[in-house]
């Protein structure tokens, strides 16, 4: 196959101004390149310390510092008989005597005598003289576990296996999560596991939203004739929230130049980015792209794609107060409600983790055989809702279209689990291909 799809923010191929004015028709890797290329971590002083189990997808601000070697302790890998493998008989059955047990926690007093081993439970502390452990299943034992005979047939074991050192998985004075890193669970029972209780976070990136047009009415009003519910500002804002962003909701903006322009001006001063959909297209009012461009430099793109098409990104000025005069970021998506998050996955999403001080990752891609044909002419990328599942016959991932692919189909949007990504070069696909996707769960 082809190319794959949008590759991750990286360098710009568009030279050192990548926000040129006026209209610009890019491909999807363009404008993704064109992003990365403009926007830096923001420079926030802003940190703080949270307890770990508030912690989760916050970005970490400063490395967390092991102050305890991991494990503490040389160890048993397993249930077994731990001994001095210098015992060990290369071509007869070792023969040891058991002289008692040792369990996780309550450390063996004393030294093993050369000939004799202990019964040791996973995670207990190795008993001085010993260094190997064999497994139960491994060993005869004649007479009780605790005092019997152990044999140990030769070859099943060598001297040192079983054992885990102290410091093995980390050692004190070593980073055990590095800045940058957006917090998983796991990361989080690592800084318990550590005996810490907090760690030092990212202020989050404030987000301000608004949905725009006279046609848009909040959900929970009478809907008159020819209008429609706002459902846009609810599905950006659930995946900004799902991304650990603090939203600042505007609410609904009328077309109205004074209104647009109060709203702008109240979103610069209280945000680090500005996220809107609607009224950047071509076609919309031209005091929306007017108010937009005076604000910034802003650059309104057509970008070849689908879902999708009319985008608009660049800095917003701020007063010199907020931010130190940094700017805020605009982000201009497409009205209809699949374009706009769409548009977001492929363009926001790594942006705002860059600016948000995350170390940018790339997009996990899962490559699956489509179950049938898909038409699909070369340039422009395209983004098909779709059901990934696992293949019939056992091997690996096969892949479905699911449900109307019309821009404003929400209800496929939220049925689908996946989006079949197909490059800007790609043609048809024909049944059987294998083709990029990406799954929701790992984009949000």
């Amino acid at each position: 196959m082809s190319d794959p799809g949008p590759s991750p923010l990286g360098p710009s191929p568009l030279g050192p101004s990548p926000l040129a004015a006026g209209e610009r028709n890019l491909s999807v890797d363009e404008a993704r390149a064109a992003i990365a290329a403009a926007i830096r971590p923001l420079a926030r002083s802003e940190s703080h310390e949270v307890p770990i189990d508030r912690a989760v997808g916050r970005v970490l601000a400063a490395d967390v510092v092991s102050p305890i070697d991991v494990p503490a302790h040389d160890n048993s890998a397993m249930d077994g008989y731990a001994f001095a493998g210098s015992a060990l008989v290369a071509d007869a059955p070792t023969v040891l005597r058991a002289a008692g047990i040792v369990y996780a926690g309550r450390p063996h007093a004393g030294t093993v005598p050369a000939g004799q081993c202990l019964r040791i439970m996973t995670g207990a502390v190795m008993p001085e003289g010993t260094d190997t452990v064999v497994p139960l299943e491994l060993v005869q034992v004649q007479g009780a576990a605790e005092t019997g005979e152990v044999h140990v047939p030769p070859g099943v074991i060598r001297a040192g296996e079983n054992r885990r050192r102290r410091g093995e998985d980390l050692a004190a004075g070593k980073p055990a999560l590095v800045a940058g890193r957006v917090l998983r669970p796991a990361d989080l029972g690592l800084a318990a596991s550590l005996g810490l209780t907090h760690v030092r976070v990212m202020r989050p990136l404030r987000v301000a939203l608004f949905s725009t047009g006279d046609e848009v009415v909040e959900p929970g009003q009478a809907l008159p004739e020819g209008c429609i519910y706002d459902s846009n500002r609810f599905s950006l804002g659930a995946a900004l929230a799902r991304l650990g962003m603090e939203v600042v909701d505007l609410g609904l903006v009328p077309d109205d130049r004074a209104a647009l322009a109060a709203v702008i001006e109240r979103a610069v001063r209280e945000a680090d980015v500005v996220i809107t959909s609607g009224g950047v297209s071509a076609g919309d009012a031209d005091y929306t792209r007017d108010i937009l461009a005076a604000a910034g430099d802003v650059a309104f793109w057509k970008v070849a794609m689908r879902p999708g098409r009319p985008f608009a990104f660049g800095p917003l000025k701020r007063p010199t107060a907020a931010a130190g005069g940094a700017p805020s970021w605009l982000f201009a998506l497409p009205g209809n409600p699949v374009a706009a998050l769409v548009t977001f996955y492929a363009f926001v999403r790594e942006a705002l983790l860059v600016l948000a001080g995350a170390t940018a990752a790339p997009l996990p891609v899962l490559r699956a055989r489509s179950t049938a044909a898909i038409r699909k002419r070369p340039g422009r990328t395209e983004f098909q809702r779709a059901i990934v599942e696992p293949a019939p016959d056992g091997n690996g991932w096969q892949v479905r279209l699911f449900g109307s692919q019309g821009a404003g189909v929400l209800r496929s949007m939220s049925e689908a689990n996946a989006l079949v990504v197909l490059g800007h070069e790609q043609g048809s696909v024909a049944a059987g291909d294998a083709v990029p996707v990406w799954l929701f769960d790992g984009l949000v």
